[in-house]
């Protein structure tokens, strides 16, 4: 099962917005642990969390988050990340209405406007961070060198529209989403030479997405799911090179290089 699927539960846009945000927020470890995770926080918002996080009070509803723990996320981060959602909504109406303030249609991709979201959200409620620091975790900035891959897995949720995502925003362009950067895209973008870097981070996102935009440069993420899924099915380098073979995929540079030559 993919995080996804609880996203899909619900069927108005301002859940769906909102669960999409918690979820991706906790995409991180296990799969069967991510999904338990996400589903003890919405337990507690109940079957209208958007309208949950609007009235949420951090000192009368906190406690409802007791002994929530994902990996090294604590329960008081779980309700800081609830507080910086109402003051998201409070000021611009929605999440979307937030990530449009730092926003440029004009640029190659969503990398300013991920820098200015997270560091909006780290000020817009300096108190509910100071006391939970790792909240930090959610929002993380390109220009510190990171991936952002949750943050980029809950822009191809909100943005693409089709049979697996959901397109709930629509004032973001799909051609500017950067690939979310996990393990298996990793492994499999490597495998594939979608990338010639090494290290994890902003710029190897850029890169692979830079590599899947020459296949489509109107939605290059839309390659991620199966991307991702590839890389989870064959853990194991041989047997990804061995399926990639029998599908008859090469090398992607090896490919274009010799396409050019033709």
């Amino acid at each position: 099962m993919d995080p996804i699927q609880i996203v899909r539960r619900h069927t108005r846009d301002d859940d769906r917005e909102v669960v999409g945000f918690v979820a991706a927020s906790l995409a991180f470890g296990r799969v069967m642990s991510v999904l338990q995770s996400i589903e003890r926080v919405l337990a507690v918002m109940g079957p209208e969390p958007a309208a949950y996080v609007r009235r949420f009070d951090a000192r009368r509803d906190g406690a409802q988050f007791d002994g929530i723990v994902h990996r090294w996320i604590r329960s008081r981060d779980i309700v800081a990340l609830v507080c910086l959602m109402r003051q998201m909504i409070d000021r611009s109406g929605s999440i979307e209405g937030f990530f449009l303030e730092g926003y440029d249609a004009a640029a190659d991709d969503v990398e300013s406007a991920l820098d200015g979201f997270s560091s909006s959200a780290m000020s817009i409620d300096r108190r509910a961070v100071r006391r939970a620091p790792g909240a930090r975790y959610f929002f993380p900035r390109p220009s510190k060198g990171s991936g952002c891959k949750r943050l980029n897995l809950f822009l191809r949720w909100m943005v693409r529209r089709d049979a697996l995502d959901l397109g709930v925003w629509r004032r973001v362009s799909p051609s500017k989403l950067v690939v979310p950067l996990d393990t298996h895209v990793i492994r499999v973008g490597r495998c594939l030479r979608l990338t010639s870097y090494a290290s994890p981070g902003w710029r190897m996102a850029r890169d692979i997405t830079a590599s899947l935009r020459r296949l489509d440069p109107d939605d290059p993420v839309k390659y991620d799911y199966a991307l991702c899924h590839l890389g989870m099915r064959h853990p194991k380098l041989s047997a990804l090179k061995a399926e990639l073979a029998a599908m008859g995929i090469q090398d992607f540079r090896q490919r274009r290089l010799q396409k050019r030559r033709a």
